[in-house]
C-alpha cells in the first residue's frame, strides 16, 4: 500500500521517523509521499527522502503559506525541483477560503504558478481545496487543454464538484475523514467515483481515522481508510490495495 499524502516532516512524526516508517511497513505500507507546504518544509522533505529509499517528496506552497511566499513563481518551483529525482509532484497547492490565513488573490496567483510549473515538468499537481470549489475548478478548467495531472488531496468536496473534476481527468485521494460518522455525503461521493481514479492517504499527522480518532495520525493508520473504501466500493481490502497502488503509479513516476 502507498500513503499518497503525509507530512513526515511534522511533529511528532519527524522525531520518531524510523519507528513511524517501521510500524507502517509492518501493516503493508511500503511507499510514502511526503508533502512540502513551504520552502522550509521542502528542505526537510529533501532531507527525509535522502535517508529513506521508500519515501518520495513534492515541492510546493500550501495555500495557508502563500502570504509568506508571494514571490514564488513557476521558474522558482522548477529550479527547486531540478536535480531531485525523488521529488515527483508539485504541491501541496490550491485554494483555502475557509480560513483567512492568506489573501485570496495571492492564493490564486500562487496556485497558477504551481499549475504552470507542473505542466512544464510533466508532474502531478497535489491540490488542496476548501470552501473554494468554484474558483478551484475554474482555474483548473482554464488549463484543461494542456492536460494537467490533477490529484485532489483529502477530497471532501461536493458530488457536483467531483463530477466536474472527473470530466477534466482528476484523481481523488481519500483520507481518514471518510471513516467519520458524519461523512455520509462523502461516502456517497466515493461510491460514485470510478475505481481507476481513487487513491488513499493519511494526511498524517492530521485527521486520524476511526478507530484512532483523538490520536496523532501516522501512515500505519491508512489501513482503516482503505478498509472503509473497500466497504464502500464492495471490494476486498487486497483489491483496494492493488487498485490504489495502480492508480498512484498511473500518476507518479517513482525514481529510486
Amino acid at each position: 500500500m502507498i500513503d499518497s499524502h503525509c507530512h513526515l516532516d511534522h511533529a511528532p512524526l519527524l522525531e520518531n521517523l524510523k519507528n513511524v516508517i517501521g510500524r507502517a511497513k509492518s501493516v503493508g505500507v511500503n511507499q510514502f509521499l511526503t508533502i512540502s507546504t513551504s520552502i522550509k518544509s521542502f528542505e526537510n522533505v529533501k532531507n527525509i527522502i535522502s535517508h529513506y529509499k521508500e519515501v518520495f517528496g513534492t515541492v510546493g506552497i500550501h495555500p495557508h503559506e502563500t502570504e509568506l511566499h508571494k514571490d514564488i513563481s513557476k521558474n522558482s518551483l522548477i529550479k527547486l525541483k531540478l536535480n531531485h529525482d525523488k521529488i515527483i509532484g508539485i504541491g501541496e497547492t490550491g485554494l483555502d477560503f475557509y480560513y483567512e490565513n492568506s489573501d485570496k488573490i495571492i492564493q490564486k496567483k500562487i496556485f497558477i504558478e504551481h499549475i504552470e510549473a507542473s505542466l512544464e515538468l510533466n508532474l502531478p499537481l497535489i491540490i488542496h481545496s476548501r470552501s473554494a470549489e468554484e474558483d478551484t475548478f475554474n482555474i483548473l478548467n482554464d488549463y484543461y487543454s494542456k492536460k494537467p495531472k490533477i490529484l485532489m488531496h483529502c477530497f471532501t468536496g461536493s458530488k457536483n464538484f467531483a463530477k466536474k473534476l472527473l470530466n477534466i481527468g482528476a484523481y481523488f485521494s481519500f483520507s481518514g475523514i471518510i471513516t467519520f460518522k458524519n461523512a455520509s455525503e462523502l461516502v456517497d461521493t466515493a461510491s460514485f467515483l470510478p475505481l481507476d481514479r481513487l487513491l488513499v492517504e493519511t494526511d498524517a499527522p492530521f485527521l486520524a481515522p476511526e478507530p484512532k480518532r483523538g490520536f496523532k495520525n501516522e501512515p500505519s493508520f491508512i489501513i482503516y481508510t482503505a478498509k472503509k473504501l473497500a466497504e464502500i466500493k464492495n471490494k476486498t481490502f487486497d483489491e483496494i490495495d492493488s487498485l490504489t497502488n495502480k492508480n498512484f503509479s498511473s500518476l507518479f513516476t517513482l525514481k529510486k
